[in-house]
């Protein structure tokens, strides 16, 4: 199951998995441009990046900060089912 987690200021998107098996939880980031979508993903609590595409270094170094600064947050709604869940919504 994924859980939408976050609409920044340029649309760019973040969701999350649930926790995973291997007990990490899966972040997505996706942000529409004019020819498609850039994507990347990260795994908490490692911080393990993969399938960059389209993102910069920058944007990159961005989202990491963006992701650690709220890894807590994503990690304990992953534990809740989302955020709508752990919210009692």
């Amino acid at each position: 199951m994924i859980y939408p987690y976050a609409t920044l200021s340029d649309t760019t998107e973040v969701v999350h998995s649930e926790i995973r098996p291997d007990g990490r939880v899966k972040v997505y980031i996706e942000k529409a441009v004019y020819d498609g979508f850039y994507n990347a993903t990260c795994y908490l609590p490692d911080y393990i990046w993969e399938n960059i595409v389209g993102f910069s270094e920058d944007e990159i170094k961005y989202y990491q900060e963006f992701i650690e600064n709220n890894a807590h947050l994503i990690m304990a709604f992953a534990k809740e089912g989302g955020f709508d869940n752990a919210a009692n919504f």
